[in-house]
């Protein structure tokens, strides 16, 4: 039986699409006037750098995304340089975030538009992507990468987990589920 090579990613899919959901409901409650937890969003675009980008697309991109290059796919004009545009994106939208919820923290008026813009742009690329992800790019990689280069991703994933801070993922997955109880 094939090493299943994107089941982890979809697993980790699961704890992000967690945060979009927060992000979703909290960004309504600001639209709304009665949500100024501003420091939700930076915990937010705290849990989207460490987990989603360092932690999670670090894999896709050093990991799968190599070895599907590697593996035939052309680097440009393909799935996975629309990947890769959409995690720039995605890092704008949280840049933008980010500045708004600090200047809202330091008592700025009127941040409000620019967080819920942004946040609600993060959160509709994001589930866009992972669901190109998860329906169309991950079943073709389990399709087309052979044998012989399963346990090289598989030890690329470790290894970039290893990169990461100890316990970094129970720590988000704690954030997630902190702000879930509400």
């Amino acid at each position: 039986m094939k090493q299943d090579i994107t089941q982890r990613l979809k697993d980790e899919h699961q704890l992000i699409l967690r945060m979009l959901a927060l992000l979703e409901k909290n960004a309504k409650l600001t639209e709304e006037g009665s949500f100024h937890d501003y420091r939700f969003y930076l915990d937010g675009v705290d849990f989207i750098r460490n987990y989603a980008d360092r932690f999670h697309h670090a894999k896709e991109e050093d990991v799968l995304f190599e070895a599907l290059v590697e593996n035939g796919m052309p680097r440009a004009n393909s799935p996975v340089a629309a990947m890769l545009m959409e995690h720039d994106l995605g890092r704008e939208f949280v840049r933008a975030m980010e500045a708004a919820a600090t200047r809202a923290l330091a008592g700025e008026a009127g941040q409000d538009e620019v967080i819920v813009a942004n946040a609600r742009g993060y959160l509709e690329l994001l589930r866009d992507h992972i669901g190109k992800e998860d329906d169309i790019l991950y079943p073709l990689a389990e399709r087309v990468i052979p044998e012989a280069m399963r346990e090289r991703i598989v030890a690329g994933y470790r290894k970039a987990e290893e990169k990461a801070a100890e316990g970094l993922e129970e720590h988000y997955r704690k954030v997630v589920e902190n702000y879930e109880k509400g």
